[in-house]
């Protein structure tokens, strides 16, 4: 049976390709979400990608992953930063491994962008290798979800 996973992308990552070229590229979100689906489909996952804007849509998301989901990828883009509401949704499906994710690497950038506040709730971080930042969370997803399956 395959593994469903939720790929969350938060506020502005919808207009990569158009905003920061420096940090994210020319390649834009539709051309990225395309890449996700083949390497999820690669390592056998069910993948639901949903992106938006708002903080409560994407708090309502995660709670909706809660016995629908085995794993979370999420890029809360400046959320990331300072969303404790964010932060206290994976709290409360702390059963899924969730995977946090940037394209950039968000220690190399400005200050504020240096502290994560959903990072502590997180099975882990991966930033800095642009929309291959993704390609490593869902192997890493798939790593967990092996060893998970070794258990007794």
């Amino acid at each position: 049976m395959s593994k469903k996973v939720l790929f969350i992308l938060g506020p502005n990552l919808n207009m990569v390709g158009h905003r920061e070229k420096s940090f994210y590229g020319d390649e834009t979100a539709e051309t990225i979400n395309e890449c996700v689906k083949l390497w999820a489909e690669e390592l056998g996952f069910e993948l639901e990608i949903f992106q938006s804007n708002i903080e409560g849509e994407i708090i309502s998301k995660i709670h909706s992953a809660l016995g629908a989901k085995d794993g979370i990828i999420i890029n809360a883009g400046a959320y990331t930063h300072y969303s404790y509401a964010i932060r206290d949704a994976i709290a409360c499906v702390v059963n899924i491994p969730t995977i946090e994710v940037h394209m950039s690497n968000i220690h190399a950038r400005d200050e504020f962008r240096h502290k994560t506040v959903i990072g502590a709730v997180c099975r882990g971080q991966i930033s800095g290798f642009g929309k291959f930042s993704y390609r490593l969370a869902l192997e890493a997803l798939k790593d967990i979800f092996e060893s998970e399956d070794e258990k007794p």
